[in-house]
């Protein structure tokens, strides 16, 4: 049992532990499931908020179909495919889906807006890390508005950058090995703008009231966070160019 794939009741039963606020490790104890079953069961089908049985089931009726068809021939070197790669190197097309619409999942979990999440994803498990405004359109289903959007929200986190062929051609959107480290950055000088703000308030409210000891200790707080940030991100870049 542990092994074979869910079952409509045992996603019925899911729903309902959900509806009763039960954790994934007790849903998966009552299933005799393991708990990362019941953890990517609900994440690629709409995360604990949006999770329906009948959807889920209908999901993976679809996924499983899409799995069994031949995998189209993708020319080497070309930004085909989710991965960017044909059948040729083994991996499993659509589990490479699956796992890309379970990471936008857990963004979007994580505060993300959830096309923003999955443009990011769609672009992230791509091998050439790199893909124009029509491959997201095609890929993701959605809207040319949609993309440029996310991809504008992508900008501002400094997780995604626009670069245009020489020669001409289409605008490309890339994704680059050090994104998280510029968006870790990114993060350390939203912290510090925020910081600077709470000592403001901590003088307007005055030191010694609640209200200002409070802001202080936000301001103290956030100046600390963001001075780790920089400092570990420095001390990674060192050492992988060391």
């Amino acid at each position: 049992m542990p092994g074979a794939r869910l079952t409509q009741e045992e996603r019925r039963l899911i729903a309902a532990g959900l509806t009763a606020r039960l954790g994934y490790g007790e849903i998966a104890r009552q299933l005799d499931r393991p708990t990362s079953t019941i953890t990517r069961e609900i994440a690629r089908n709409g995360g604990p908020s949006g999770y329906r049985a009948d959807n889920a089931q209908r999901a993976t009726v679809r996924r499983s179909r899409r799995s069994k068809a031949p995998a189209p021939r993708v020319p080497e070197g070309s930004a085909g495919g989710t991965g960017g790669t044909g059948a040729a190197d083994g991996r499993d097309q659509a589990a490479v889906e699956q796992y890309a619409t379970q990471l936008a999942e857990l963004l979007a979990q994580l505060g993300m807006p959830r096309m923003v999440g999955r443009v990011l994803a769609c672009l992230y498990v791509t091998d050439c890390g790199s893909l124009t405004a029509a491959d997201l359109v095609q890929r993701l289903g959605v809207s040319p508005a949609s993309v440029s959007k996310a991809i504008g929200y992508l900008e501002a986190q400094e997780l995604v950058r626009r670069e245009r062929p020489e020669g001409g051609g289409r605008e490309r959107y890339v994704v680059d090995d050090d994104i998280w480290y510029r968006a870790m950055l990114a993060s350390a000088q939203r912290n510090a703008a925020l910081a600077e703000f709470a000592r403001d308030g901590a003088e307007l409210l005055g030191a010694r009231t609640p209200a200002g000891a409070r802001m202080a200790e936000a301001s103290v707080f956030l100046d600390l966070a963001g001075t780790d940030i920089v400092r570990a991100v420095r001390r990674r870049r060192r050492g992988q160019s060391g």
